[in-house]
């Protein structure tokens, strides 16, 4: 089985029933993540009306329609309003798509689903558990944060987690003057706010189009980038000539904004592992008018096939995203504790590569979209132990909040707090 994401997943069924129109296509994805977000209290919902049965033992087409037909018929409503033509209607539907005979499995126990009431699933239950249905989180996860950060800031989090972040995008100045693409933007119909803390990144308010769509996006003036990710190509802080190494760097709006804060001066290597990732990462180059990145293959939890030493290193390696779980939904039940340390583990190797290649008196910029510690502050002091010739450095534009465990140079960034991905970096500093 393929593990997609909720977006690859549509692009592949959109391609495979030849769908066209863009609507329908925007409203299936509507749907599937915010089914996806709250499948934990979907799936209870489910599983205490069809008992003894479990949701587990029924097909992948039945599992999805009894998931999506509780989103339409129960949450949209807020588990008050019944419509029964249209519950009928979903039912015919799917009769006509999965089968008569595969739906008289579960037909018996849809009137049951449109009016049982949603409190039963939080009777008898811990306090992590109840936590973590009402703000749609697995309870290893939910214990996790309240172990880390406490009760209280942990459920602000959480709770956030419930709704999409903002969409941010970064004026690319490779093309244009950030006033002629602000007045692009009247003609395409985006309203954007300014991020103060940021040189070229801004807030989208609203827009009349998907923005991938508009001429602005055609024709490289702006990039889909959230803050954090902008926060930490900033963090960076490439010079004009200098060499880089952009380590996993597809789908590349890093290396993008490495090249505009360089204005197309020096030479980024960027580095990942996956030749499809690859594919995208030149086609958003050669978009945002990039001169001077050349991409390499390479697997970087192994000595880089380079011999050059760079000017700064910037390793944003695999993690388990914890930060952008509002972004990512389906991630939350993909993920177990193991996850964690078995991403730091890999993490471990990616970075003690990337240290052979940072000069002296380089740096090497380490960040994640995770809020573990584990892929995060442990990491860097266990780097820091085993590499004594590396130091933390203060990270400059400071946007977010000091690292945990004392780690105050590095920063942190909370969705509750900074609307935006939970992130972390730190930048290290070579004697």
């Amino acid at each position: 089985m393929q593990k997609l994401s909720e977006r690859l997943a549509l692009v592949k069924t959109v391609k495979q029933l030849g769908i066209k129109d863009a609507n329908a296509v925007r409203l299936a994805h509507m749907l599937v993540c915010e089914t996806a977000r709250r499948q934990n209290f979907i799936d209870a919902f489910i599983n205490s009306a069809i008992k003894p049965e479990s949701l587990s033992e029924f097909n992948l087409g039945i599992q999805a329609f009894l998931r999506l037909y509780v989103y339409q018929t129960r949450v949209v409503k807020n588990w008050s309003k019944i419509d029964i033509e249209e519950a009928e209607s979903i039912a015919k539907l799917v009769r006509s798509i999965l089968g008569w005979k595969t739906l008289r499995k579960v037909e018996h126990v849809l009137g049951m689903l449109l009016t049982q009431k949603p409190k039963i699933i939080l009777e008898s239950v811990s306090d992590e558990e109840r936590i973590g249905l009402l703000t749609f989180h697995p309870t290893w996860f939910v214990k996790y944060c309240f172990n880390l950060f406490g009760r209280k800031e942990a459920i602000m989090m959480l709770k956030l987690n419930e709704k999409t972040p903002p969409t941010y995008v970064r004026l690319n100045t490779l093309k244009a003057d950030e006033s002629e693409i602000l007045e692009k933007f009247v003609g395409d119909g985006i309203k954007v706010e300014k991020v103060e803390e940021l040189k070229y990144v801004y807030k989208v308010i609203g827009t009349k189009q998907t923005l991938t769509k508009t001429e602005s996006f055609l024709e490289g003036l702006f990039c889909v980038q959230d803050k954090a990710s902008c926060f930490a190509a900033e963090a960076t802080d490439p010079k004009l000539g200098m060499t880089v190494l952009d380590v996993c760097a597809a789908p590349g709006a890093k290396t993008t904004y490495l090249a505009q804060l360089m204005q197309n001066h020096g030479i980024i290597c960027s580095i990942d592992y996956s030749k499809r990732r690859v594919q995208v990462w030149k086609s958003e180059v050669e978009r945002m008018g990039v001169e001077i990145a050349v991409p390499i293959i390479a697997d970087a939890r192994k000595p880089l096939p380079l011999t050059i030493e760079a000017d700064i290193v910037v390793l944003d390696p695999p993690c388990t995203s914890t930060g952008a779980f509002g972004k990512i939904p389906s991630a939350k039940w993909r993920l177990t504790r193991y996850s964690v340390d078995r991403m730091a583990r890999i993490q471990w190797l990616m970075i003690n590569s990337c240290a052979e290649n940072v000069k002296p008196g380089g740096s090497l910029i380490y960040s994640t979209c995770s809020i573990t510690v584990e892929e995060n502050e442990m990491l860097t002091e266990r780097f820091l132990k085993w590499h004594p010739e590396f130091s933390l450095a203060k990270i400059n534009p400071k946007v977010g909040l000091p690292g945990l465990r004392g780690m105050e140079n590095c920063q942190r960034l909370y969705p509750h707090i900074n609307q935006c991905n939970g992130f972390f970096i730190a930048k290290l500093l070579k004697e």
